[in-house]
């Protein structure tokens, strides 16, 4: 996996609570993880979000209207 390098400013005490509790070598992959599972949480944020205006769109609603009909259209019982 190809890495880069980032730069990050972090208020004071925050940087004192990681130098204290987090082990030298371990402060970037735990930033790394952080940073992917708050990416995650955004993209399903945004498809959730997307999926809710279809689902409230008229004109989708309409259309499924047009379609209920058919659902059973040659299904013989």
């Amino acid at each position: 996996m190809r890495k880069k390098h980032l730069s990050l400013t972090v208020e004071a005490d925050i940087y004192q609570a990681v130098k204290n509790s987090i082990p030298e070598g371990q402060i970037s992959p735990l930033v790394n993880q952080l940073l992917k599972e708050h990416l995650k949480r955004q993209r399903k944020e945004k498809l959730i979000s997307a999926y809710k205006r279809t689902a409230a769109s008229k004109s989708r609603k309409k259309e499924d209207k047009i379609w209920e009909g058919t659902i059973e259209d040659g299904v013989d019982e």
